[in-house]
């Protein structure tokens, strides 16, 4: 695995690993550098040479640094002349650069593959309201490579359905929609679809070449029945509740599989983990899910270990059960 060196003025670099963590899980072979305003160039170049040390291997490394020209950039360019063959640098950090390294890191073995693929979106994640103020090229690259294909025979298909109480959210919009594939984010939510704000934001929230659309639930089932129009296309469908999933597989929707990833809390639920609450209807769809054939993939983020729906749900139930 290619090692990450996180380096920047001040603590800059731990707070954005921080929140890399939060979106995509914590990660092994990373590094944070700090350079503070009592230190110089000596002491920033010894925490550099501890950071190689510190990962697995010094083999492929690759550093993202937040200023071309500072000095976290200086020091660690120092190092990299002598191993330019197989590091890499990339400057001007910001967290969908730092997201798209981790999961490039999944698939790609070398830093200068990495440092190539993460530019895009680096460059895309930097946005401005009101649009107006911006002025975007007709087409940019990014957009070229992940454009839907649409239009072709066939039906949708479903690399990912998710129940999500948050929905559309960082998690989702980067490290989900990257590791299914997902050419179109589909919420399925009558309340939703009633509701304009929460429907534009949830488009806004969408990355870069991935459309969102916002659908109710008897919607969503009449487009799993069009074998005209979605040839090609892979739908990441997201849910608030199991009983929104039930009423789109009872009416059609091919799922096989349902990720449970958050179940907000609220009067009347037990919560027997950290992000899952449930109350007797919860339970019981769940169990109506599993009689129709539907497996259960509980983590938050990709990179989790899989939890064991039937030891949550029992636990629920004998919560609930304390409760009556």
């Amino acid at each position: 695995m290619v090692g990450i060196i996180i380096a920047s003025h001040g603590q800059f670099a731990e707070g954005i690993k921080q929140s890399g963590s939060m979106i995509f899980g914590e990660q092994e072979d990373v590094q944070t550098v700090t350079f503070m305003p009592n230190e110089g160039p000596d002491d920033l170049k010894a925490h550099l040479e501890e950071a190689v040390k510190n990962l697995s291997s010094d083999d492929q490394v690759l550093f993202l640094v937040d200023l071309w020209g500072g000095s976290p950039f200086n020091q660690s360019n120092g190092l990299f002349e002598e191993h330019k063959d197989n590091w890499a640098i990339v400057t001007g950090l910001n967290l969908p650069m730092l997201i798209e390294a981790y999961s490039a890191r999944m698939s790609m073995n070398t830093a200068h593959e990495i440092a190539s693929a993460i530019i895009d979106s680096a460059k895309d994640g930097v946005k401005v309201k009101p649009e107006s103020l911006y002025k975007a090229p007709a087409t940019t690259q990014a957009e070229v490579k992940t454009a839907p294909a649409g239009g072709k025979p066939g039906k949708l298909t479903y690399p990912l359905a998710r129940i999500d109480t948050r929905l559309l959210h960082g998690q989702v919009a980067t490290t989900w929609t990257k590791t299914s594939g997902a050419t179109r984010i589909i919420v399925v939510s009558d309340n939703v679809a009633k509701d304009e704000l929460r429907k534009n934001l949830i488009k806004q929230a969408a990355p870069v070449g991935v459309k969102a659309h916002v659908v109710p639930i008897d919607k969503m089932i009449e487009l799993a029945k069009d074998d005209k129009h979605f040839g090609g296309e892979k739908a990441l469908l997201l849910f608030e509740t199991p009983q929104d999933v039930l009423r789109a597989v009872e009416g059609g929707v091919p799922l096989k599989e349902i990720n449970v990833g958050s179940m907000a809390h609220s009067t009347g639920k037990v919560q027997p983990n950290k992000v899952l609450a449930f109350d007797q209807d919860d339970i019981d769809t769940f169990a109506k899910l599993k009689e129709l054939g539907l497996k259960f993939d509980v983590r938050k983020v990709p990179s989790d270990s899989g939890d064991n729906m039937d030891s949550i749900l029992r636990k629920a139930q004998s919560e609930l059960d304390k409760l009556k």
